[in-house]
């Protein structure tokens, strides 16, 4: 299973990064809730980003995956910055309090066959956020 798992995990970001130009046009688009763009402004540069990015919908804000490990530069600089604004689901909305959390609270977001997914890809962290309140 380790062996299928390598395999099947570098698939999936080979499949990832051969995919970014299509999720740049799809994420955040009515519809179209597994991806969302998320815009931030880089810690040192302070360039504007947008990424598109794998999400679920909680009641209370998003979890976003972090397939990638944990040195995934966007995550640092939303914490950084405390929140940023996630366009999902046609709407842009501010976030606030990002946290990167471990699998026993990140995998409670998804169903069943997104988390065998998710673990089969050793996804073990996830970035937590909140929706700001007006």
């Amino acid at each position: 299973m380790s062996t299928l798992g390598s395999v099947f995990g570098r698939f999936i970001h080979l499949a990832a990064r051969l995919s970014a130009p299509l999720g740049r046009l799809v994420a955040g688009r009515r519809f179209l809730t597994t991806w969302a763009m998320v815009e931030y402004r880089g810690r040192k540069s302070g360039k504007l980003y947008h990424t598109p990015l794998a999400v679920h919908r909680t009641a209370e804000g998003f979890v976003f995956p972090l397939p990638f490990g944990r040195e995934t530069q966007w995550p640092k600089n939303v914490i950084a910055a405390g929140g940023c604004l996630v366009r999902w689901n046609g709407r842009t909305v501010r976030v606030r309090d990002p946290e990167i959390v471990g699998p026993e609270i990140g995998l409670r977001a998804f169903n069943p066959l997104q988390r065998a997914i998710l673990r089969a890809i050793r996804t073990d962290r996830f970035v937590v956020v909140r929706r700001a309140t007006a």
